[in-house]
């Protein structure tokens, strides 16, 4: 067993670059529009399921997001965070949470910080650069294409939770 996953209580998720592949498409009334993986939403929820809180810090403000989180139930939601630590602080009051039990997934500077600070930090394939020597698992899969699925998974499959979780997908 990953000792570093052991604890997870608790994933908070970057949207931009890892609930998303990154790309903001605005249309000619300058609505916007961003691209989720049903995959990565299903690992929310399964997660959730196994007693997994799940929250989210962005750098930007969206209604997408706003959405894709409701949708989700996803109830710890930060937006428009230059300094990602400030509500950070307030999940782990909110929750009662210590940083060995949260796991972070970024993909850009501005997730550096809470990247070191948690007990399991992940990346997303195409993170930036100098983001990979800061975390513990960096996915196989590129931001928005699967990646927040990946650490879903193996959360589950860490802590024993995944033959309980999925068993009703598998039955005859």
């Amino acid at each position: 067993m990953n000792l570093r996953i052991a604890p997870i209580r608790l994933l908070i998720l970057d949207v931009d670059g890892v609930l998303t592949d990154g790309r903001i498409v605005f249309d000619s009334n300058g609505v916007e529009s961003k691209f989720f993986n049903v995959k990565d939403g299903h690992g929310i929820k399964m997660l959730q399921r196994a007693g997994i809180t799940v929250g989210i810090i962005s750098g930007r403000e969206s209604q997408v997001a706003t959405n894709r989180a409701a949708e989700l139930g996803i109830d710890l939601v930060y937006q428009k965070c230059l300094d990602k630590m400030i509500p950070y602080r307030d999940i782990l009051a909110k929750t009662g949470c210590s940083d060995h039990q949260v796991a972070f997934m970024g993909d850009d500077i501005i997730d550096l910080p809470l990247l070191r600070r948690v007990g399991f930090a992940a990346a997303p394939a195409d993170a930036v650069s100098d983001v990979l020597p800061h975390v513990h698992f960096v996915t196989k899969n590129r931001g928005g294409w699967g990646a927040v699925r990946e650490v879903c998974d193996l959360i589950l499959k860490e802590q024993s939770a995944w033959e309980s979780i999925t068993a009703k997908y598998f039955l005859l």
